[in-house]
């Protein structure tokens, strides 16, 4: 091929390599779209298994399909003690991510079977990582500290298990209820970097389970699903909302990355950042302050005037980290978190990708050695 043909789009930035009808963005107005639905009104009328049950099967389900979609995957939350033993193996000094990672790709060896053809093993293949994701994360929590993992509880919604089986202890109804709105906000977002490479392993048929570690491995990136760990630190080093400014100011001066700030899609503030701020401070009415929401919110006030004319705005990472911190939350699992919410997403996108299936194979700019003559060893300086 002739390269000097080709045109180099670093990152495949604005370039279209697929159709989709999941997510919808308007990066100009700050709108957010599953399905058709804005994510407002999804935060507010909906929950995380009904939001996940539309991205993943096109339309909202009737009274009676969510029931039985609910009741799935509340029958297969509990892990097999061969996978609860392999993680006991892992070393606790371990990142969650990477043992996530180990785990939902482990399942691939307990349902071995690949009929992607078959909606039957399709369906169980989204209520077992749908249902097994979040025991997963509880469970190597407590492995870690030294404890036995504890067992999901059938009398529980989705998102209060979850906290149950973290934290050991059943979980206030509106702490339960605002984690519940943040899988919402996470549950997908277009063809970012760990969507794209669960569609790019989907397209070569293997399982889903590989599919969704695959995504997993992605997420764990710092640019990507591990910047919300990031903005915590960032908050704790700049310690008070007076020093906002000055950090501001140096980190601009020095070209540093402001962790929390900028998206690749959205030139206004990210819809779901206030959603997440309004979230935040439902948590603080009810369990008291978090002195580095102040600094947060000064960060942003100061950040306005000097990044907003070049579209930089708060995007979903900068306030649920804060979220997370509030309902107790380790810093290490905000990104294991965000993979129980958008693995409702990738599910999708492997659906959809099987759909009208065509392997990725992008081309490339060669940029190496014009074509030369080998050189005998004894002759190589």
């Amino acid at each position: 091929m002739d390269s000097n043909k080709l045109i180099l789009k670093p990152g495949l930035e604005g370039v279209p390599v697929t159709n989709s009808s999941i997510c919808d963005i308007d990066g100009n107005k700050g709108k957010l779209l599953y399905r058709g639905y804005s994510i407002e009104e999804l935060s507010q009328k909906s929950s995380f298994l009904e939001t996940a049950y539309l991205l993943i099967w096109g339309e909202l389900p009737t009274a009676i399909q969510l029931r039985d979609f609910e009741q799935e995957v509340q029958m297969h939350r509990r892990l097999s003690f061969r996978v609860r033993d392999m993680m006991k193996c892992f070393p606790a000094t371990g990142h969650p991510m990477d043992a996530l990672q180990s785990s939902a790709a482990s399942l691939g060896l307990f349902y071995s079977r690949r009929a992607i053809d078959d909606p039957n093993y399709i369906y169980n293949a989204v209520i077992r990582l749908i249902a097994k994701i979040p025991t997963m994360i509880a469970a190597f929590q407590l492995i870690r500290k030294g404890q036995d993992p504890i067992q999901p509880r059938d009398d529980l919604t989705y998102s209060s298990n979850f906290l149950y089986m973290l934290t050991e202890k059943e979980q206030d109804p509106i702490a339960a209820k605002v984690f519940d709105r943040c899988l919402i906000l996470h549950a997908e977002h277009s063809l970012n970097a760990s969507t794209f490479s669960a569609r790019v392993t989907a397209s070569t048929l293997t399982d889903p389970y590989a599919v969704i570690a695959s995504a997993v491995g992605t997420l764990a990136g710092p640019l990507h699903g591990g910047a919300n760990e990031d903005v915590i630190a960032m908050l704790e080093e700049i310690k008070t909302p007076e020093n906002a400014a000055s950090f501001l100011d140096n980190a601009i001066k020095n070209k540093s990355k402001i962790m929390g700030f900028g998206h690749r899609e959205y030139k206004v503030k990210d819809p779901r950042a206030i959603i997440l701020q309004k979230l935040a401070e439902e948590l603080f009415i009810r369990f008291g302050a978090d002195e580095m929401y102040e600094v947060a919110k000064s960060l942003e006030a100061e950040a306005i005037p000097r990044l907003g004319p070049k579209g930089i705005f708060p995007n979903v990472d900068f306030y649920s980290g804060l979220v997370y911190r509030k309902l107790g939350i380790p810093r290490d699992l905000f990104t294991p978190i965000f993979a129980i919410s958008r693995v409702a997403g990738w599910l999708a996108h492997w659906r959809e990708q099987l759909g009208a299936n065509r392997i990725f194979r992008p081309s490339q700019i060669y940029t190496g050695s014009a074509p030369r003559d080998w050189i005998s060893l004894e002759n190589r300086k």
